[in-house]
């Protein structure tokens, strides 16, 4: 794996995410520019609720995959989000796509709030905001919280989309799915 090394973090250190094209050296840390449509999403491994290993190349291959990025569990604009993406999660599924949620909370508390809110889909632990960092989705509110953003990955790990909306969290859904759509008829 790939590893992106802050100042004092041991040589060899691996944080889970691989840089990708389009990152810089800035003061002592590695920063990265927005992941742009055309471009392949950097391979991540990160824990689910379960405390299963999802990685990139597990989800690849088998059709499109969405991930939405929200600011945190139980909150009312992301609680909104995430239950707008469970009610469509049949829709996701018959036009042949996942969804993954991440945040940086932890297993434990997605795990609360996956079971209270009936999520069948993986929430992702992005303790540290590595693949936040990684992806280059940067943080809203002058850099005081994490940015809503959704990606929608084709089968082959190429961004085909991206969307980022503070305020407007049902809007994700509606477009991650038309640009899933869009991909089925390709």
């Amino acid at each position: 794996m790939c590893r992106v090394l802050r100042a004092g973090d041991a040589p060899g250190a691996a944080v889970g995410v691989a840089p990708r094209l389009g990152c810089r050296l800035e003061g002592r840390a590695i920063r990265y520019a927005p992941m742009k449509t055309g471009e392949r999403a950097s391979p991540f491994s990160l824990p689910d609720q379960h405390g299963g290993t999802v990685t990139l190349d597990s989800l690849l291959g088998q059709g499109p995959v969405v991930f939405f990025f929200y600011p945190k569990d139980e909150t009312p604009g992301c609680t909104a989000e995430a239950c707008a993406f469970r009610d469509a999660t049949g829709d996701f599924v018959a036009a042949g796509a996942r969804i993954l949620g991440v945040s940086s909370d932890s297993v434990a508390s997605h795990k609360r709030f996956a079971d209270k809110h009936g999520f069948s889909y993986p929430l992702l632990a992005d303790e540290g905001g590595k693949l936040r960092e990684a992806w280059g989705i940067k943080k809203a509110f002058f850099g005081l919280a994490d940015a809503r953003v959704t990606v929608v990955l084709d089968k082959d790990g190429v961004v085909r989309h991206q969307y980022e909306a503070m305020l407007q969290s049902n809007r994700h859904v509606d477009e991650a799915l038309a640009t899933v759509r869009s991909l089925a008829v390709r």
